[in-house]
Order: structure tokens, then C-alpha cells, then sequence
């Protein structure tokens, strides 16, 4: 099995905890297997990173109509700017 995710990395308007919050009270979606946050010690940076059974998964979840509202709506206003987003297949270490 390929494992496929993504790495965000962005700049926080809203506390750590905030953005946590709503990170959280979404849904793992269909074909997701892991994500995790990290607050980066300036205080303000943010850097997620979310692993999938397959790119196919990753792909359909942005493909979602409900996806992009959900980030438009409630992820989006808590960021100083656009998010930068790496996605790739995953190695995972033993």
C-alpha cells in the first residue's frame, strides 16, 4: 500500500488552541489515517500534516464540495494569509 498525504504549513490569526479546536471537530474523512498538528515555538506558525490510504482518497476529499466550504468558511478566516500545502507519497519509517 502507497500511503499519500499532505504537509501544511500556515500563520495563525487565532490562538493555537482555537485552531486546534476546529481542526478537531471535523470528521476524519473517508480514507484518512493519521494527522496531526504542531505549533511552531514563534508562537504563530502552524504545520499539519495528514496521511491517506492512497492519493485517490486525498484527491477526493478535495474534491468535495463540502470540503472547500468547510475551509473557506471556518479554516481560512483563522489564517494570516494562504496556506502553503506539499503533498506526496509517504515512506513511513520502522
Amino acid at each position: 500500500m502507497k500511503l499519500y498525504g499532505t504537509v501544511m504549513t500556515a500563520r495563525l490569526k487565532v490562538p493555537f488552541e482555537a485552531f486546534e479546536e476546529a481542526m478537531n471537530a471535523r470528521k476524519n474523512p473517508a480514507g484518512a489515517v493519521s494527522g496531526s498538528l504542531m505549533r511552531v515555538d514563534d508562537g504563530v506558525t502552524v504545520v499539519g500534516t495528514y496521511i491517506f490510504e492512497s492519493k485517490e482518497a486525498y484527491v477526493a476529499l478535495g474534491e468535495l464540495p463540502e470540503q472547500g466550504e468547510w475551509y473557506s468558511s471556518v479554516i481560512a478566516p483563522m489564517l494570516d494569509g494562504d496556506a502553503t500545502w506539499l503533498d506526496g507519497y509517504i515512506a513511513l519509517s520502522q
